[in-house]
C-alpha cells in the first residue's frame, strides 16, 4: 500500500464511523471554549464538562472573570488538576482580553499564544472549532495513532503536527483532527488495546507494531 492509499484508507474509515463529530468540550463561544480547552490539560473532557458549567455559572465571560479573585476561580477548578497555574492563567488571560482586545478572543494563532497558560495546542483547538480556522491540533491520541500508522516517527508532538498536515488535505484537518480521537479512544487506546477491534491499525499499522502486538499476544498462548 503506498502512502497516499494509506492516507485515502484513513481518511474514508474514520468519515464511515464518524460522519459527524460533536466538539467534545461544552461550550458556548470562543471565550467559553477556550476556558475548557485550558483546564482540559492533563484532564478529561468529561472531568472539564462537570467542572465548566459550576464556573461559567459564576463567569461567563473575561468581565465577570475577572470579578472572581484567582482563589475563588482556584476552588472551583481543582478536580480538573493544575488547579493553582490554571486559576491564574485563566484571571490574568481575561484581563489581557479586555485591556487588548476589547473582551473578544483574538482569531490569531500568535496572539492566542501570547495568552498566559495557553499553549500551541490550546491555541490550535480554539482556531479550528471556534473559528474554523483551519488547525491540526496534535493531544496524545493523534501523537499515539500517527505513530502506529507509520504516518510520524513519534519523537514529539512538533514533528507529529507538521507530518499530519503534510499527509492530509488542509480542507479536512479540522473535522479529521477530531475524528482520530474519537477513534483511538474507542478502537485504538494506549491501555487496553485489541488490535482485532482496531481495523484502521490492523490494515495500514506501522510493522515493528504489528510485529509487537502479534508476538505479544503469542506469548500469552
Amino acid at each position: 500500500m503506498t502512502k497516499k492509499e494509506k492516507i485515502d484508507y484513513i481518511i474514508n474509515t474514520l468519515e464511515e464511523y464518524y460522519p459527524t463529530v460533536p466538539i467534545p468540550l461544552d461550550h458556548t463561544d470562543p471565550y467559553t471554549l477556550l476556558i475548557a480547552v485550558l483546564l482540559s490539560a492533563q484532564s478529561t473532557d468529561k472531568r472539564v464538562n462537570q467542572i465548566t458549567p459550576l464556573l461559567f455559572d459564576r463567569a461567563m465571560n473575561p468581565y465577570q472573570m475577572i470579578k472572581l479573585s484567582v482563589e475563588e476561580i482556584r476552588e472551583i477548578i481543582r478536580p480538573v488538576g493544575l488547579s493553582p497555574m490554571k486559576s491564574k492563567g485563566i484571571y490574568e488571560l481575561s484581563h489581557i482580553l479586555i485591556d487588548k482586545y476589547n473582551g473578544e478572543v483574538p482569531a490569531d494563532f500568535e496572539a492566542l499564544e501570547s495568552l498566559p497558560a495557553v499553549g500551541h495546542k490550546t491555541a490550535s483547538v480554539v482556531m479550528s472549532q471556534a473559528f474554523g480556522i483551519p488547525a491540526f491540533p496534535v493531544d496524545t491520541h493523534i501523537h499515539r495513532l500517527m505513530y502506529r500508522w507509520g504516518l510520524s516517527n513519534g519523537k514529539n508532538v512538533i514533528q507529529t503536527e507538521k507530518d499530519a498536515k503534510r499527509l492530509f488535505p488542509k480542507e479536512l484537518w479540522n473535522k479529521l483532527h477530531l475524528q482520530i480521537i474519537y477513534y483511538a479512544r474507542e478502537y485504538s487506546p494506549a491501555r487496553g488495546w485489541d488490535i482485532e477491534k482496531d481495523i484502521i491499525t490492523r490494515t495500514v499499522g506501522r510493522k515493528s507494531v504489528l510485529k509487537a502486538f502479534l508476538s505479544k499476544k503469542t506469548h500469552k498462548i
